[in-house]
């Protein structure tokens, strides 16, 4: 522990924390949640405005270990001021002795943790020859999302769609070989793996738009009364989620469609540690359709933030 606590930025997270290496540590904290080697509960939400809401989330991760939580606030109104509209403070604590060893600023490790995931459900989901990619959305997630997948697979046609034009020309601009599509329809239209990156709370693609075969990413509707995706599409597809226990409560595509008996618990294939873990098989065939709804978890922040923390106090030993 060090001589006093640690406030560690959002430059130094990011000069830290590798997508590569990222990816690598998410499928092993992923494994560790999924055969019991961490202690969390489903994070504790609170509204506090319009459109606002503050996350608090504890974890202990035993393989590491790693002690710590993520305060996490999501207002929508920070759009209109120039703000994120994620933003999260990690504080992360001595496994041996519960004291503070480091504050850690959280939006990048968010950004980039939830990407990384992703590609790892990318790596075990998506078929091997995957070679066109849609992103739908343009903010932070569709950049953390364009790096992460494109380090587990080789796509050749990369095509986007945001609802805000300007936004997404922007998106475009900055990263050649990209492909604006007029719609969101012609964006997922033939695509093998489809990022939805969006602040939605209503579907924004439709089940007759997927191919078969083709691997669905989530990230979005975090809410228990928001969805992103056709509910036909969820209860045809291949179902897998981070964790059973937050899906069921705070995921809308998952929430409405058994309220609606489109589904049931059962439904849920897996969580995606058990497919790294090899206790449960990733697709059936190549024509069946993945999603992988992903809601974040604790322990990946926590995880992320000692990795930070690690990497730091090495330079400075």
């Amino acid at each position: 522990m060090p001589d006093s606590p640690a406030w560690i930025t959002e430059d130094e997270v990011r000069a830290k924390l590798p997508m590569r290496e990222l990816i690598d540590l998410m499928s092993a904290t992923l494994a560790g949640f999924s055969s019991g080697q961490v202690e969390q509960p489903v994070r504790s939400v609170i509204e506090c405005g319009p459109h606002a809401f503050f996350g608090s989330m504890p974890s202990f991760v035993k393989t590491i270990p790693a002690l710590g939580a993520k305060l996490v606030t999501v207002f929508g109104s920070n759009t209109a001021k120039g703000l994120p509209t994620h933003l999260a403070t990690i504080v992360l604590l001595d496994p041996a002795t519960g004291g503070l060893l480091a504050v850690l600023d959280g939006r990048y490790i968010t950004e980039a943790r939830t990407a990384a995931v992703s590609a790892v459900s990318t790596r075990l989901l998506a078929r091997e020859d995957a070679s066109a990619l849609a992103i739908i959305g343009s903010g932070v997630q569709a950049t953390s999302h364009l790096e992460a997948l494109t380090l587990v697979r080789d796509f050749r046609e990369i095509r986007c769609w945001s609802p805000t034009r300007t936004n997404l020309d922007h998106f475009v601009a900055a990263h050649p070989g990209l492909q604006a599509a007029a719609t969101a329809h012609e964006a997922v239209q033939g695509a093998d793996v489809i990022a939805l990156v969006t602040s939605s709370p209503e579907p924004v693609i439709q089940n007759a738009w997927v191919k078969p075969g083709a691997h669905v990413l989530s990230v979005g509707a975090c809410r228990p009364n928001q969805r992103e995706i056709d509910p036909r599409l969820t209860a045809r597809a291949r179902l897998v989620v981070d964790s059973r226990a937050a899906a069921l409560k705070e995921s809308g595509d998952v929430v409405m469609g058994i309220a609606e008996g489109r589904f049931d618990a059962g439904h849920i294939h897996a969580e995606l540690g058990e497919l790294v873990l090899g206790s449960k098989t990733a697709r059936e065939n190549p024509i069946q359709i993945t999603v992988f709804k992903s809601l974040g978890l604790a322990c990946e922040d926590v995880a992320a933030a000692d990795f930070v923390f690690r990497s730091t106090h090495a330079d400075t030993a």
